[in-house]
Formats: structure tokens, C-alpha cells, sequence
């Protein structure tokens, strides 16, 4: 008997030893032949579903099988199953997509409440032209990346100054012929060594903090 069972990606990427996210990728770009299956069912390489349009939506740009550049809008009322795409288009020229969005009926675009997107000006002008009626939320998972890297630019900034700092204090030592002893925080590290590895303690709560 054959077993027509579901599998999740993970659980089959497991039983292989493979990673999980080499496997997605490799299934995106190669196994599933997503790419190609666009370009068959649209004669412009866009798909439009109006009929999946929710109060709720999420654009966002994603990348094919060769690298080509696509705009989504998705239904986030779907959970990513049946019904979630709404529209996948070419491209991510904010006059293109409007253009090939404009073409769902506007009733049915101003049933959107809520859209989701970045904060990338393209995708808010689409947002604005197309979706008129809804309220645009910056996804969080952009304000949360912005923020790391704002946090990362400026521990890497303070580490240079405080190398630059200790070099000074060893250059000092040399010239008066004296033993530098840098100073040695509670955990045992200098303050240079701390701030080298404190990349990924800086986002944790103290009560997570390991000694």
C-alpha cells in the first residue's frame, strides 16, 4: 500500500541529514519547479486571485528560481495554505504592480483593512495607490532587523574606540617601561573581549544571561 500521507519539509530534511534550510532552498529553486509552473499558467509571468483577497494581506518582494524578482500579496488570514496567494508579479517597479493590481475590481480592493509590508518606499506606495482604505503596518520582523543592526554598528563601534584606547594605554606602559595590566570585568574578560562577544547577549534578557 502506498503511503499518501503528508510529510512536513523538516520531518524529511531530518530523516535525510540535511539541513533544513538547504533543503527549502533546494526545493524552491530546483526540486519544485515553481518558476517554471509560473511562466506556464501566466502569459505575462503575473498571477492575480482576486477571489483570495482578505481584510488582511502582506506584500512583500521574493526572489525565484534564477534570481528573478517577484512581488507577492498574500492573504495572511490563510496561514500559508489554500487560498493565500492573492498576486504574484514581475518585477518590483512600484508602476508595474500598480498596473497589474489596479486590474482587481476596486470593491474588492477596498475590503482591506490592514496591509502589512517594510519600510521600503516601493512597497508603500503600492500600498497607498492600491489599497487605499487600509491601514499600513510596518512588519515587525524589518523594524526588529533594523534594529539589530543599528545595536551591531554601534558595538562595533565602541570596541574600535576601546582598542584604540588600550593601544594607547600599552604604547603609555612601553614608554615608561612598565607592565600594562588591562582591566579584568567580573566575568574575566577585558572590556574588548567582552564587546567582541557580546553580539548575540545584547538581545537577550539579563534572566537569560549564562555565567
Amino acid at each position: 500500500m502506498l503511503d499518501t500521507e503528508a510529510i512536513s519539509s523538516q520531518r524529511l530534511s531530518t530523516f535525510y541529514g540535511v539541513k533544513s534550510s538547504n533543503f527549502l532552498r533546494s526545493y524552491k529553486k530546483h526540486l519544485s519547479e515553481f518558476g517554471e509552473w509560473v511562466k506556464e499558467h501566466s502569459d505575462d509571468n503575473n498571477l492575480v486571485f482576486p477571489e483570495n483577497i482578505s481584510k488582511s494581506i502582506g506584500i512583500d518582494e521574493t526572489s525565484l528560481s534564477n534570481g528573478e524578482l517577484y512581488t507577492i500579496v498574500t492573504n495572511k488570514l490563510a496561514g500559508g495554505k489554500q487560498g493565500s496567494l492573492i498576486a504574484l508579479i514581475e518585477g518590483v517597479k512600484s508602476e508595474d504592480v500598480i498596473k497589474v493590481l489596479r486590474q482587481i475590481p476596486k470593491d474588492q480592493r477596498d475590503k482591506v483593512e490592514e496591509i502589512t509590508l517594510d519600510m521600503a518606499n516601493n512597497m508603500n506606495l503600492i500600498a497607498s495607490k492600491c489599497f487605499g482604505k487600509a491601514d499600513i503596518v510596518i512588519d515587525r520582523f524589518h523594524v526588529q532587523q533594523l534594529a539589530s543592526e543599528a545595536v551591531q554598528e554601534q558595538r562595533i563601534k565602541v570596541r574600535w574606540e576601546t582598542l584604540e584606547a588600550e593601544n594607547e594605554k600599552i604604547k603609555e606602559s612601553r614608554e615608561k617601561e612598565e607592565k600594562y595590566v588591562p582591566e579584568i570585568l567580573p566575568n574575566g574578560d577585558t572590556l574588548p573581549q567582552l564587546l567582541a562577544r557580546s553580539r548575540y547577549a545584547l538581545f537577550k534578557p539579563i534572566s537569560k544571561w549564562t555565567k
